[in-house]
């Protein structure tokens, strides 16, 4: 599978722009502010529906315009021919995603088709942020390859806001009666069961090749290591609704579950927000990522989309060789690099004996 080329339609800073794409490395430089960002996030809104980098789709719209257009076409393995991917979001509407012309019915049947995996600055929020976002990546990696967990989570969270609902119901009432959580209770177990076993089978396929990466990278014996905490490590799920039906409803929300959990990023046994370099962390990610495409691909049987953004920021001169060397091997099908330096780029790319196109922006 590959991105032949793309077009860009009011998305971002790009007024209307297309790009051909090599199959192989695409190296995409240019100053800061000219859009190598905005064209890896265009690639990975076809690939997984929604930015890299904004929460909100509409601020993706040029300023001054009404409506922002993607339109991506694949070679996929077996299928003759291209296929076409199309976003369209225009102001005050919701988001359409299309295949070869025709509308999805929900946009989850069109993940995992096309799968992709970015690697950016943004990326230390999952070492420096809260649970959440490392919670959500996690989630997203194992989403892009399992429906079934996908589902499990969207039912999870719309159970949970229903339950949520009823605490506050009950706090403004003043009456807390254990009879109306039990329905929701039930299927909020379910679920939630599924998903904890889902995360542990992830972490225990995810961790060996995680660890590979990170010490061929590093070239060091430094042990990595990733904890998965959860409160249904040691509890089940209904022991811990049941027990913290009271505080859930003076604190007007549900404090126990799979959405609390976290996973602990360790380096040397240590966290490595406070005992990680700049550079052990970014090396830490990158590992990570490239873990993240093994996994992808082995499951779904085809290899990811790899999207590199200013990744060489903060590594030395050793690690960025290695890098380029490693994703320039044949395994690792279609990369986009991005890099304000040009003739670096260019260098490192020859150095490795790829296969590249340079695109000067």
């Amino acid at each position: 599978m590959f991105l032949e080329n793309i077009q860009l339609l009011h998305f971002k800073n790009y007024t209307e722009r297309k790009f051909d794409f090599s199959s192989g490395i695409n190296a995409i430089s240019g100053k800061n502010g000219v859009g190598k960002t905005n064209l890896l996030d265009a690639i990975h809104y076809l690939s997984v529906c929604k930015s890299y980098y904004t929460t909100s789709d509409q601020q993706n719209i040029r300023h001054g315009d009404d409506f922002f257009a993607l339109h991506g076409f694949f070679h996929e393995d077996g299928i003759d021919g291209v296929t076409q991917v199309s976003c369209i979001q225009k102001k005050d509407f919701r988001k359409i995603f299309k295949i070869n012309q025709k509308e999805y019915g929900r946009l989850s049947e069109h993940i995992g088709r096309f799968p992709s995996v970015m690697i950016s600055p943004y990326d230390q929020d999952y070492i420096q942020g809260g649970s959440e976002s490392r919670r959500r990546y996690f989630d997203g990696v194992v989403s892009q390859s399992d429906h079934a967990y996908m589902e499990q989570l969207i039912q999870y969270s719309k159970l949970l806001l229903q339950r949520n609902a009823l605490l506050k119901q009950a706090y403004e009432s003043g009456r807390l009666d254990s009879s109306t959580f039990e329905v929701w209770d039930e299927r909020l177990v379910a679920f939630g069961a599924e998903i904890h076993a889902a995360r542990l089978r992830f972490l225990a396929d995810f961790m060996p090749v995680f660890t590979v990466y990170y010490r061929s990278l590093a070239d060091t014996d430094e042990t990595v290591d990733i904890q998965y905490e959860s409160q249904l490590n040691e509890a089940d799920m209904t022991s811990l609704l049941t027990g913290s039906l009271q505080r859930d409803y003076y604190a007007g929300h549900t404090t126990c579950g799979i959405h609390k959990d976290d996973y602990h990023l360790l380096l040397n046994g240590y966290p490595i927000r406070r005992y990680g370099s700049q550079g052990q962390q970014k090396t830490f990610l990158i590992a990570l990522k490239l873990a993240q495409f093994d996994y992808l691909k082995e499951r779904n049987g085809k290899s990811p989309l790899l999207l590199l953004d200013d990744v060489f920021d903060k590594l030395d001169h050793q690690r960025i060789r290695s890098l380029t060397a490693l994703v320039s091997q044949p395994q690792f099908g279609q990369v986009f690099m991005t890099d304000t330096q040009q003739d670096r780029l260019e260098a490192l790319c020859r150095d490795a004996a790829a296969d590249f196109q340079s695109i000067k922006l």
